[in-house]
């Protein structure tokens, strides 16, 4: 979403159409997450529209994102904060939960810190943060996103973690056959356009045109999409411990957070 409120390609605001596989994967993150936190208050760390909070029902829910137009409406507390500085005081939090929001900060490391923080000090505290796996999507050697400053692979997702909690147990999400379908064919064509710029002269446009370019591109193919695409739901994904290097997303689930650790 833009700062306007309106849906990009990047943002996934909606279910509609070929949109459907990302907002699927996302519900998908919150649920299957949702048995690894303790019970109490949560806080959902750069929670967009908050399309999945329910599912971390009975706990009370704690909504942070930049854009108030994404919190607007939603019927539970909310801030509109940088997750690099909270507006909560120490040990506010049962758990917290980040998916799909480290990777759009320079910074991860201030806010793994915010997060360990704001954690109840107590054995019971659970962090959780989903992210993509940088092996997966795009290309391994090559940020593509322009809205991802970092991407971790399973090993970095762990070193990251680790000045800030004493453990960190990392898993992954696994997508069905016909998800897998629909991402190899969305890599098949990024190649191929990145095989028209072997020079990477694309390094040179501004972040800012790149975002305007991505927008534009992804949301041209999310609106003709396949009948596949608007068959995903959140039961073509599922939680796994094995083959992490070939998993969508990883799963950090960290406790023990280290007193100062900045």
């Amino acid at each position: 979403m833009s700062p306007s409120g309106t849906v990009t390609g990047e943002r996934v605001n909606t279910a509609e159409g070929g949109f459907n596989p990302t907002w699927q994967r996302h519900v998908a993150a919150y649920r299957l997450c949702a048995g690894r936190l303790p019970p109490g208050r949560v806080l959902d760390l750069g929670c967009g529209v908050g399309h999945s909070y329910e599912l971390l029902a009975p706990r009370e829910t704690v909504g942070v994102d930049l854009e108030p137009a994404a919190l607007a409406g939603q019927e539970r507390e909310t801030h509109v904060a940088d997750m690099r500085e909270l507006p909560f005081d120490d040990g506010s939090f049962d758990s917290v939960l980040s998916v799909h929001s480290l990777e759009h900060i320079p910074d991860p490391e201030r806010v793994l810190a915010e997060a360990g923080r704001v954690l109840r000090p107590d054995g019971s505290a659970v962090a959780v943060f989903v992210t993509p796996n940088r092996l997966t999507f795009g290309v391994p050697d090559e940020i593509i996103d322009p809205y991802h400053y970092i991407e971790f692979d399973p090993d970095q997702i762990a070193e990251q973690c680790s000045p800030f909690f004493e453990r960190a147990e990392i898993l992954g999400i696994a997508g069905s056959e016909r998800y897998q379908g629909l991402v190899s064919e969305q890599r098949e064509r990024l190649l191929a356009l990145l095989r028209r710029d072997p020079a990477r002269l694309r390094r040179l446009v501004p972040r800012g045109a790149r975002q305007r370019l991505y927008d534009w591109m992804l949301t041209r193919e999310r609106r003709q999409p396949d009948r596949v695409a608007t068959e995903i739901t959140p039961d073509d994904f599922e939680l796994v411990t094995d083959g992490l290097r070939e998993a969508l997303d990883l799963v950090a689930i960290c406790e023990g957070p280290r007193p100062g650790a900045v």
